[in-house]
C-alpha cells in the first residue's frame, strides 16, 4: 500500500532552495550551450509561419526553412552593416569629441572647485587615483571581455545552425512533448501548445515592431533637433528600450551625454524632453496595441529579472530577461494551478502617466 509521505515546511523549504541553486549553477556553467539555443528557439519561433508559409505552397520545407532563414540573416546583417557604419562616423570624429569632452570636464572641475571649496588640485588628483584603480583593473576586464567575445563569435556559428534544426525536427519535438505528458492530457497539450505558440509569435513580432518604430521616432527627433549620429543614436535607444526602466535610463544618458558634447547645454534638455515624449507614446500606445497588455510584466518583476539576467549571463542576459519571463508568464497563466504565479509576474495596475492621444474623439463629446 501506497503512503503519501508529508515532509515538513523546513524541508520543503529547503529542498526548493538546493533546486533552485542547482538549477542557477547549471545555467551559469553552461551558458555557452544555453545562450544559443534560447536565441535560436527565439528566432525560430519568430519565422516559423514564414515556413509553414512556404511548405503550405508546396513548398520542400527544407528549402523552406533554408530560405526564410536567409533572409532573416541578410535583415540581420543590413542591421549590423547599418550599425557599423554609422559607428565608423563617430570613431572618425572621436577624437574632437574627446577634446570637447575633456574641456566641458575642466570647466566642470573649476565650479566644483569654487562651489564646494576644493581646490582644483585635489579634485584632479582623485580622478587620478580612479583612473589607476581603473588601469589595475584592466587585466581582468580585458580577459572577461575576451571570454565574453569568444561566447559571442560561438553563437554566431551555432544558432543558424540550432534555428534550421529545430524547425526541421519541429514535428519530432511537438510529439515529443505529447509523449512526454502522456495520452490522458493529449487535449490539454495540445491546446496549451497551440495558444501559447501563437501569443509567443504575437509578443516576439509585437516586440520587434516596437524596436522598429521607437528606432525611427529616435532618429526622427534626434534629426529634427540637428543631432550628429541621429541613426545611430536613434537604433542604440530603440536596442536598449527593450531593457526596461533601466534601458530607458541609460539610452537617456546617452542622448544627454551626445548633446553636451555636440552641441550646447540647452540641447540636454531638449533630448531628455524628445526621449520622454516617446516614451509616452511607447507605454501608452505602442505596448499595449502592437506588443499586447497579456504579457505585459510589471515594474518590480521586469527590474528584478533584468538585475537577475545581467548577473547570470551579463548583457545578452538583460536582453533576454524580460522575453523568456513574458514566455514563463503565457505558461503560467494557462495552467490553472500556476495561474497566480502569473498574476504575480503581470502588471494589472494603471501606467503612472497616461498620454490621451484621442483628441478628435474628446473634442466631439466637447461640442455635443
Amino acid at each position: 500500500m501506497n503512503t503519501l509521505i508529508r515532509l515538513p515546511f523546513y524541508a520543503k523549504a529547503s529542498l526548493l532552495l538546493i533546486g533552485l541553486y542547482l538549477f542557477t549553477s547549471i545555467l551559469f556553467i553552461a551558458q555557452d550551450i544555453i545562450l544559443p539555443l534560447v536565441y535560436a528557439t527565439i528566432i525560430a519561433i519568430s519565422i516559423s509561419p514564414g515556413v509553414n508559409f512556404l511548405a503550405r505552397k508546396k513548398v520542400n520545407r527544407t528549402l523552406a526553412i533554408f530560405v526564410v532563414l536567409i533572409v532573416a540573416m541578410l535583415l540581420i546583417v543590413a542591421l549590423i552593416l547599418l550599425i557599423v557604419t554609422q559607428a565608423s562616423l563617430m570613431g572618425q570624429a572621436w577624437p574632437q569629441l574627446l577634446d570637447k569632452f575633456e574641456s566641458l570636464l575642466n570647466q566642470g572641475i573649476a565650479w566644483a572647485s569654487g562651489f564646494f571649496d576644493i581646490s582644483i588640485q585635489q579634485i584632479n588628483a582623485r580622478i587620478a587615483k580612479s583612473k589607476a584603480e581603473l588601469l589595475n583593473n584592466s587585466g581582468a576586464a580585458i580577459g572577461l571581455t575576451l571570454t565574453t567575445m569568444s561566447g559571442v563569435l560561438a553563437s554566431i556559428f551555432l544558432t543558424p545552425v540550432y534555428i534550421f534544426m529545430i524547425l526541421y525536427y519541429q514535428p519530432h519535438l511537438i510529439e515529443f512533448i505529447h509523449r512526454l505528458f502522456g495520452v490522458d492530457h493529449d487535449n490539454k497539450v495540445s491546446e496549451i501548445l497551440s495558444e501559447t505558440k501563437g501569443i509567443i509569435q504575437g509578443y516576439l513580432v509585437g516586440l520587434f515592431a516596437e524596436f522598429a518604430i521607437i528606432a525611427v521616432l529616435n532618429t526622427l527627433g534626434l534629426l529634427v533637433l540637428g543631432m550628429q549620429y541621429a541613426i545611430l543614436l536613434g537604433i542604440l535607444g530603440a536596442l536598449l528600450n527593450v531593457i526596461p526602466y533601466l534601458g530607458g535610463i541609460i539610452a537617456m544618458a546617452l542622448f544627454a551625454a551626445i548633446a553636451l558634447v555636440t552641441k550646447s547645454p540647452v540641447y540636454v534638455l531638449y533630448v531628455i524632453l524628445l526621449y520622454t515624449l516617446i516614451q509616452l507614446i511607447d507605454n501608452n500606445y505602442i505596448v499595449p496595441k502592437i506588443v499586447g497588455s497579456k504579457v505585459k510584466l510589471n515594474a518590480l518583476i521586469s527590474i528584478i529579472v533584468v538585475i537577475a539576467g545581467a548577473a547570470l549571463w551579463g548583457i545578452p542576459g538583460m536582453f533576454l530577461s524580460i522575453p523568456l519571463t513574458a514566455v514563463v508568464k503565457l505558461i503560467l497563466d494557462r495552467i490553472e494551478p500556476w495561474k497566480p504565479w502569473g498574476f504575480l509576474l503581470g502588471d494589472t495596475m494603471p501606467p503612472l502617466v497616461k498620454l490621451d492621444l484621442k483628441f478628435k474623439k474628446k473634442a466631439a463629446k466637447m461640442r455635443e
